[in-house]
């Protein structure tokens, strides 16, 4: 029996929609992670033999798909804030997805090339060398082009904690690949008596004693795996560390999105924020008070209202890290400045005690790559900024704390976390703004990034949005107070101070790119054959 095109395009569309069911933001449903997969996979498996570009076809299909329900929010981005009209936002949401889809169609060729088929079947293979193929692609898209690892699956696990434990030694490209592999391993159950015929794209029956050897073996290897995965993951959600406790206050202004820069408005978003912020002092008693990205809407060297600041700090001898634009004065930069997207720690001393200075900008929002080379793209970027990267340096300092900061879309990407451990953080704070997202999925995206940054480095991760969601989140990366969209919210808790750096810091961030070496010469040693 020949299987025809509409059954790939079929199960490539179930798996696309099972993803988007089981992530954070979607249907939420994470049990469904366990067999996401396993159409997409089906499918490859019997488009073996039919050739490249339809099985090419298949995974980009799935990839596209899935994209698409992930990422719709940034028409609400592109359209309401950037100023860009539907015909241009609708064709780079659907030019982002189609890119991020090129991945999922090159997992598919690999894919076929693993799948065990002929005389020669060799399951243990596909299970460990297909997911270091998903892992070792998801993390090129972490860096290519800037990197785009929005949403990568292991995320998809983020709140559930008792799952999670094994990102403090492979990342959550470890938690991808377990995934992946959990739904190879159906696959290979399902398909115990079937393979494929070379060249023809047939299913035949095997009943071979050499392809049911094989498989014990795989299931052997499987369930070491897999068993291995959840006893640590359960045995370190429950080996809670002692470490010392800074008490951390976290205040949502929930100012809109379309009125914070207007300058009538600077006024009254600043004296909200000092009003929160006073009325979690009087109740909670914070060391320390981080308000999100620009919560400040001006310079604050060249405002009279961060005099307002300075004299509450001073007053309640309470230090406030806020998110706020900087700006450097640079003779050869445009108009004689330099800017930044930054964190300010302003302490009651009057200073501006230490800055950081977002280190990884987001391309076309807060500057336009090669802008001198694309002088034709001008009219659709009026609207972004020229903001300039800063670099990773020392923690900012105050008390026992030493605070990494990353801030918005910084929180996306592992090695930005690991990189402020490495500089001596033993806690994270997250400042970000995600009223660009409007009330879509990508703030529940977000968080669960964040969740998994907190887990990932042994840190206590305290974040502060502008909308929400806004939260505690401990090293085991459990929740605590989080806040609803939308509201003006603050609250205050004890954020413990880790020292100890986890596997993963140490080690185990090369887990991708080792997954990229070991599935390059798997498929090189398929090809020669």
């Amino acid at each position: 029996m020949k299987f025809g095109r509409s059954f790939a395009v079929m199960m490539a569309l179930v798996s696309a929609a099972l993803i988007w069911y089981a992530s954070p933001g979607g249907g939420e449903g994470t049990l469904l992670c366990a067999f996401m997969l396993l159409p997409l996979l089906i499918a490859i498996a019997r488009s073996v033999g039919t050739g490249r570009m339809r099985v090419f076809f298949t995974g980009w299909l799935c990839g596209f798909a899935a994209y698409l329900s992930l990422l719709y929010w940034i028409l609400f981005v592109l359209e309401h804030y950037g100023g860009l009209s539907w015909f241009i936002a609708v064709p780079a949401l659907i030019l982002l997805a189609a890119y991020m889809a090129l991945y999922t169609g090159l997992f598919a060729l690999g894919f076929a090339s693993l799948w065990p088929r002929g005389s020669s079947p060799s399951p243990t293979l596909c299970l460990l060398a297909a997911p270091a193929l998903w892992v070792a692609l998801d993390w090129l898209r972490g860096f290519l082009f800037t990197g785009f690892p929005w949403m990568d699956i292991g995320y998809f696990l983020a709140f559930s904690p008792r799952l999670i434990q094994c990102a403090n030694l492979f990342g959550h490209h470890g938690l991808s690949y377990l995934m992946v592999m959990v739904n190879v391993f159906l696959l290979l159950l399902f398909r115990l008596s079937f393979t494929n015929s070379p060249g023809t794209g047939r299913i035949l029956r095997l009943d071979t004693v050499a392809y049911k050897r094989a498989f014990r073996g795989t299931t052997a290897v499987f369930s070491l795996i897999l068993a291995a995965a959840l006893l640590y993951s359960f045995w370190d959600f429950n080996d809670d560390k002692p470490a010392a406790l800074m008490r951390f206050g976290v205040v949502q202004g929930n100012i809109s999105q379309d009125m914070k820069w207007s300058p009538e408005n600077r006024l009254a978003t600043v004296d909200g924020y000092l009003g929160q912020s006073e009325d979690l002092l009087q109740k909670e008693h914070p060391a320390l008070v981080l308000w999100p990205e620009t919560a400040l809407p001006f310079y604050p060297r060249r405002s009279p209202l961060t005099a307002k600041l300075q004299t509450f700090t001073a007053r309640t001898g309470v230090p406030v890290l806020s998110g706020a634009p900087w700006s450097e004065e640079d003779e050869s930069a445009a108009q004689g400045m330099r800017l930044y997207n930054g964190a300010v720690l302003f302490t009651p001393d009057g200073r501006f005690a230490a800055t950081y200075f977002k280190s990884h900008l987001v391309p076309f929002g807060e500057y336009v790559p090669l802008r001198h080379y694309l002088p034709f793209i001008a009219p659709l970027v009026e609207t972004v900024g020229d903001f300039r990267a800063g670099r990773i340096e020392k923690p900012i300092a105050w008390h026992e704390a030493r605070i990494g900061v990353l801030i918005c879309y910084e929180s996306v990407f592992p090695d930005m976390a690991r990189a402020w451990v490495d500089a001596g953080a033993n806690v994270l704070v997250n400042l970000t703004n995600d009223a660009w997202y409007g009330r879509s999925s990508a703030p529940r995206h977000s968080l669960a990034m964040a969740v998994l940054r907190a887990v990932e480095t042994g840190r206590g991760l305290a974040r502060a949005a502008n909308t929400g969601y806004s939260v505690f989140i401990d090293s085991k990366g459990k929740l605590h107070q989080l806040s609803p969209l939308f509201v003006p919210w603050a609250a205050a808790d004890d954020v413990a101070l880790h020292d100890s750096r986890t596997f993963f810091v140490r080690f185990g961030y090369l887990f991708a790119p080792a997954c990229l070496v070991f599935a390059l010469l798997v498929l090189v040693m398929r090809r020669k054959k």
